[in-house]
């Protein structure tokens, strides 16, 4: 019988070993919690390209969102300055769309009205359709919604500016190469962090991803 354990002795010690591992993998799988998550930083390399520009498809670091001077629903110029040291949700929509813009829309008053009493958390809206997309169109959608002005700028201006905003900045919008500086925008979501750089992208028709939004945006409010 002592011949038989020493002869496994060293089998033992092993499979003694191996266990220890794999049941401490198993514990810190299952205790992770939101203090241990990091976000993912994204670069315009991470993103399919029909999304990117082709001048920056090859940036693989360093990629923030670029300066901005465009005008929301009250007349009122923003710039970046405006979202200094905020966590933003970011999309791209016009007022007269009938399909995914609705539900997108709808879903960011969601998102509006779990942030509206945080300072740190903000919204902004860009129209791809800004000859369409007035001052005015856009205090009148923004009523419409119940916009609070104090979290969710509904943007208009130059078309080369928004265009290069969504293609450039966001990635967040196809190209539609036989009409210059036109869009096609996508129902995605994207959350900017307080230094300018796109940590997730979200799918604005789909409930589920807007709850992980909200997870993260509570991850990225601990960094």
């Amino acid at each position: 019988m002592l011949q038989f354990f020493s002869k496994y002795k060293f089998f033992g010690i092993v499979m003694l070993v191996l266990s220890a591992i794999i049941i401490t993998i198993i514990y810190n799988v299952y205790t992770i919690n939101d203090d241990d998550q990091v976000l993912p930083i994204y670069q315009p390399n991470d993103v399919t390209a029909s999304l990117v520009d082709t001048t920056v498809q090859h940036v693989k670091k360093y990629h923030k969102i670029a300066d901005f001077s465009l005008t929301n629903q009250n007349g009122e110029t923003i710039t970046q300055k405006d979202y200094k040291d905020k966590i933003y949700v970011a999309d791209f929509f016009f007022t007269t769309c009938q399909t995914i813009c609705p539900i997108m829309t709808d879903h960011m008053v969601k998102i509006q009205e779990k942030i509206k009493n945080n300072p740190e958390v903000l919204l902004l809206s860009h129209t791809v359709t800004p000859e369409i997309d007035t001052v005015a169109q856009l205090k009148k959608y923004a009523l419409e919604k119940g916009v609070i002005d104090s979290k969710w700028n509904l943007v208009t201006g130059d078309k080369k500016e928004i265009y290069d905003l969504a293609r450039k900045s966001y990635l967040a919008a196809k190209d539609t190469p036989y009409n210059k500086y036109d869009l096609i925008h996508t129902e995605n979501f994207v959350l900017v962090d307080k230094k300018r750089r796109i940590r997730g992208f979200y799918d604005g028709t789909d409930s589920e991803a807007i709850d992980q939004l909200m997870k993260d945006i509570k991850i990225l409010e601990k960094e």
